[in-house]
């Protein structure tokens, strides 16, 4: 018995023991075994790059951060485009800290990442590219008429070379790659400090400013910088250059790399986005505008109907709804819109003709609307100045053919089928009275009386047994509609609704 016991007391111990050896080794397997990330999005970034891709790109990296995601992967097929929307998207990317950002540019692409898109690139934490694939060639050009990709001066390349230096050094690659996509006569040359073993890129200015000049040792030239050509290589190169950080053929490969697990969701050009395209058209917008005036005119001439007021509200809300989502348009310009429509409104209603009131409306207005367009106020550059002159020339030219539509309408309204039941039509002979009767001369003010026939703004009203012609202040009022005598003037008698009290 005394043996039995002795055995039975061991195997607790051997139990503990090989208990705490497994735990071990999945700690060491943990260990060993990479994170996964677990969850990643996709978001591309096709084609050319507008003043609208910003707000493009924003709404995407928003619905990405809802989506809680660890990865953003952009997906870059792009020949560049607008100066300043590159810059704003390159750096929206940096400045993302919810998530790493990728750039990833495939090498069946048919772009690459080029001109504006590679600053894209240069904003992400991390560049893989496909080996085939292109990146650079970011050279400042611009139209003067003649020659529609002139090189610009170097007085207007001296802030895009600033900002992308900057970028490429805050996010740990060669300021000096970056700088050579934009600057095409720098040639760039590969260079090993001889006490670290550090291997960089480097200009020669950039080598002989450096602190530590005489620890560096200039190596091999990069030959795609050589020749006077804006720096463009490819996904190999990229990464012996220290560009890229690494090669990937398809997405799969990239998933692969990041330790990405499942199918990430693609986010991609939407028909929302294909709405506000279409609405912030020059054509488009001068529809709107001339949509909006013409209904607020028909509204103004036939007072009391809505329709005019419902058109012209949804017009203006359109116009503003694709400004907000374009990206040019904030609570400053409807504030300024809104502004002049009360500015308008003291001036038809509360101090009638036309003075200070209605021009501070008027150029509220204009003002609002010119600068919804655009995303500046006074324009630096040519390509600002072209925007400001389109915005003048769309909202001019909806003026002018609201002004032409109108002289129209007052002319022809009547007469057109449909839209002449519109118009607040005098009373037809059956409606009137030829002359004053004994009891229409017993009315005074403050009679009150029912409407015998539709006043618009003219008809007929019973007071007790008496029948007298009547007039509104431009009001349709209803047959059978309580009315009060307000006002006599020699033989019209004005009249207004009597309210519910």
């Amino acid at each position: 018995m005394r043996r039995f016991s002795s055995h039975r007391s061991v195997w607790p111990a051997v139990m503990l023991l090989v208990v705490a050896g497994a735990f071990q080794c999945l700690d060491v397997a943990a260990q060993d075994r990479p994170l996964s990330r677990n969850k990643a999005i996709i978001i591309r970034l096709d084609d050319v790059i507008t003043p609208f891709t910003p707000s493009y790109l924003e709404r995407k990296l928003a619905e990405a951060e809802r989506e809680a995601v660890d990865i953003v992967i952009l997906e870059i097929d792009s020949p560049g485009g607008e100066l300043n929307a590159s810059l704003e998207i390159a750096q929206m990317l940096s400045e993302q800290e919810w998530a790493e950002v990728v750039a990833y540019v495939p090498g069946s692409s048919m772009y690459g990442a080029l001109s504006g898109a590679a600053f894209a690139a240069l904003g992400c934490d991390r560049i893989i590219m496909g080996e085939k694939a292109r990146i650079g060639d970011a050279g400042v050009i611009e139209s003067d008429g003649t020659n529609p990709f002139r090189y610009v001066p170097e007085k207007q390349r001296t802030h895009v070379t600033r900002t992308i230096r900057d970028l490429a050094e805050a996010k740990g690659r060669p300021p000096a790659l970056a700088e050579a996509m934009v600057e095409k006569d720098l040639d760039l040359f590969r260079v090993r400090n001889t006490k670290t073993g550090e291997e960089s890129v480097m200009s020669e200015k950039e080598l002989a400013a450096a602190e530590d000049a005489e620890d560096w040792e200039k190596g091999k030239p990069v030959l795609d910088s050589l020749g006077g050509n804006f720096l463009e290589v490819n996904g190999r190169d990229a990464v012996s250059l220290g560009l890229a950080d690494g090669n990937a053929e398809s997405r799969e490969e990239l998933f692969k790399e990041l330790d990405v697990v499942g199918t990430p969701k693609v986010l991609r050009w939407s028909n929302v986005d294909t709405a506000v395209m279409i609405l912030n058209s020059p054509l488009v917008t001068a529809l709107l505008f001339i949509v909006g005036l013409v209904a607020l005119y028909i509204e103004m001439s036939s007072p009391g109907i809505g329709m005019g007021i419902l058109t012209a509200g949804l017009c203006f809300a359109l116009f503003f709804w694709s400004r907000f989502l374009g990206g040019t348009a904030d609570w400053l310009e409807l504030v300024l819109f809104l502004a002049g429509l009360a500015f308008l409104g003291v001036e038809l209603f509360i101090l009638p003709g036309f003075g200070i009131a209605g021009l501070t409306g008027m150029l509220l207005l204009g003002t609002s609307l010119i600068l919804a367009g655009q995303d500046f106020v006074v324009p630096e550059t040519n390509a600002e100045m072209v925007t400001l002159l389109r915005s003048l020339s769309v909202l001019t030219g909806s003026m002018l053919a609201f002004f032409i539509l109108a002289a129209f309408m007052n002319r022809y309204f009547g007469s057109l089928p449909i839209l002449g039941r519109l118009t607040l039509a005098p009373p037809t002979e059956s409606e009137t009275v030829a002359e004053p009767t004994p009891a229409e001369q017993e009315t005074a003010v403050g009679d009150v009386g029912l409407a015998d026939s539709a006043l618009r703004p003219s008809g007929r009203a019973r007071f007790g047994h008496r029948l007298v012609d009547v007039t509104t202040d431009g009001d349709f009022i209803e047959p059978g509609t309580p009315i009060q005598i307000v006002g006599i003037t020699g033989r019209r008698i004005f009249v207004v609704p009597v309210k519910d009290e």
